[in-house]
């Protein structure tokens, strides 16, 4: 048995540990450590690092890419850290634990008339430290920004065990490196967040949402293009395909949700009313089938979920390889997409009872993820590397951006121990 006070051999334990949201599993962890206290989370840091016992950090578990799987390592679970332990209304701001919900921390900050603009699918289960760890996004990354935009300090078990704090309290701040950007997406390779300080905003006095549907996916992609031409600043730019709509129970074979907000709503709304060619439609419906998109497609089967990202003005091509691939392959693919950021979730379903994707699932992945480097964009958005990224992550970014980050990840980690095989 592992010398830790709060580790657990607990085989329920084990076995939630070895998976994540995205369906691949990993061995069994040695244990789990299930912290309560930054102390705790320290000495699991400086036992790791000490034996040379790999360690990976867990919260929800909500991650898409394989990020968190234990693989045989020491795993320490922070969802148990969950307590928002300030808000400060004055300088916007809250000081929370890594385990605290998303959607709670942005209810909390609502009590204050403000919100955490952060808001990834996940929210109302995901934790607030597994979104600063795969810089997560979400609707209203369009106008507010990644997590990384809201993420102020951190604080921050070393491999060794040391406790830093990076970042500050105010908006403004460039004195030394900027660890705390570092940190954000390190995916648990860089060190262990136990504290956030991170940005709270007003919230708006309006927000209004319009909804336009189109012949095809890619005129729906080409409306959003000229809509971004017009110079208005959507807080939600959202993109529907046929398949996806037809899963749902629509009738439609492309779809456009827009919504603005602030001061500014009515008259931008206006302005999106005449460029998508919108009309009268029940909004808040057609926010309810977006939020089902997704929870339609896994009740379907297994669904490997991708998030590939690529310049707005390449959306709509984006769009028609995407047919092309789903026609070509044979695949179920179900394609929605965070338009204004250009941000596609193409998301292959198959059947459940199937230990692993098919192989035309597979070679429908690939080509996905060729299609985005191919246009210009990336393998992932939102989501991260994790484990099931890594190969196009060196297709990507190249031999010697790849040696810079093992560099920065050697000073930080000598021994290798934090998340090991993830992200890098």
């Amino acid at each position: 048995m592992i010398a830790l006070p709060s580790a657990n051999a607990d085989p329920a334990a084990l076995e939630r540990a070895r998976t994540d949201r995205s369906g691949a599993v990993g061995a069994p962890p040695r244990a789990v450590v299930e912290a309560r206290s930054v102390a705790e989370v320290r000495a699991a840091a400086e036992w790791a690092h000490r034996h040379r016992v790999p360690l990976v950090a867990r919260g929800a578990g909500s991650g898409l890419a394989g990020g968190a799987l234990a693989d045989g390592a020491l795993v320490i679970d922070l969802s148990g850290l969950n307590r928002i332990l300030e808000i400060d209304p004055v300088d916007e701001l809250a000081i929370v634990e890594p385990g605290v919900i998303t959607a709670d921390l942005d209810a909390a900050a609502r009590e204050h008339e403000l919100f955490f603009a952060p808001d990834p699918a996940s929210a109302a289960f995901s934790t607030v430290g597994g979104n600063i760890a795969t810089n997560a996004g979400g609707l209203r990354c369009v106008k507010y920004g990644i997590t990384r935009d809201a993420v102020l300090a951190l604080d921050v078990v070393l491999a060794d065990g040391r406790l830093i704090h990076t970042g500050r309290r105010t908006v403004k701040g460039v004195a030394g490196y900027d660890l705390t950007s570092l940190f954000v997406g390190s995916e648990g390779t860089l060190g262990l967040i136990v504290g956030a300080t991170v940005r709270l905003r007003p919230v708006p006095e309006a927000t209004i949402t319009v909804a336009a549907s189109f012949p095809s996916s890619e005129e729906a992609a080409h409306a959003c293009t000229a809509l971004f031409a017009r110079r208005v600043a959507p807080s939600m730019l959202e993109l529907l395909d046929d398949a996806t709509l037809g899963l749902i129970g629509m009738d439609a074979r492309a779809l456009v949700l827009a919504q603005f907000d602030g001061r500014a709503a009515e008259q931008e709304a206006a302005i999106a009313r005449e460029a998508l060619g919108a009309g009268r439609h029940d909004t808040e419906a057609l926010l309810a089938v977006r939020r089902q998109a997704l929870p339609s497609i896994e009740a379907r089967g297994k669904a490997l979920i991708e998030d590939i990202c690529v310049p707005r003005s390449r959306l709509a091509e984006a769009f028609t390889r995407l047919r092309a691939i789903r026609e070509q392959t044979g695949a179920e693919l179900y394609t929605f997409a965070h338009a204004g950021d250009g941000n596609l979730h193409p998301i292959l379903s198959y059947d459940r009872a199937l230990p692993e994707p098919p192989p035309n699932v597979v070679e429908a992945a690939e080509r996905i993820f060729a299609l985005a480097l191919e246009l210009g964009g990336t393998v992932t958005g939102e989501h991260g590397i994790g484990s099931l990224k890594r190969d196009w992550l060196r297709r990507e970014q190249g031999e010697d951006v790849l040696a810079a980050q093992a560099a920065i990840k050697h000073a930080l980690d000598p021994r290798g121990v934090l998340n090991p095989g993830k992200a890098i």
